[in-house]
């Protein structure tokens, strides 16, 4: 799958919107007023995340620290 970074403030390719505002079964379970605006919101996050690393390290309790290499 290809890694997809944009700039910050940049709004998300109109085409990744159209593939993710198609909804996975458990979100068709739940529902969605505005599956559209769900999916930007989504990307925007999941792009800030990808664009700062240490940021998104230092901020998660899912994401590891990187580990030395084992010698």
């Amino acid at each position: 799958m290809p890694v997809y970074v944009r700039a910050m403030g940049e709004e998300p390719d109109e085409n990744r919107v159209e593939r993710r505002s198609q909804l996975l079964p458990e979100e068709q379970v739940a529902g969605s007023e505005d599956a559209e605006a769900q999916a930007r919101a989504i990307l925007e996050e999941s792009d800030e995340r990808t664009n700062q690393p240490e940021r998104t390290r230092r901020e998660s309790t899912q994401t590891p620290d990187p580990r030395p290499p084992r010698t």
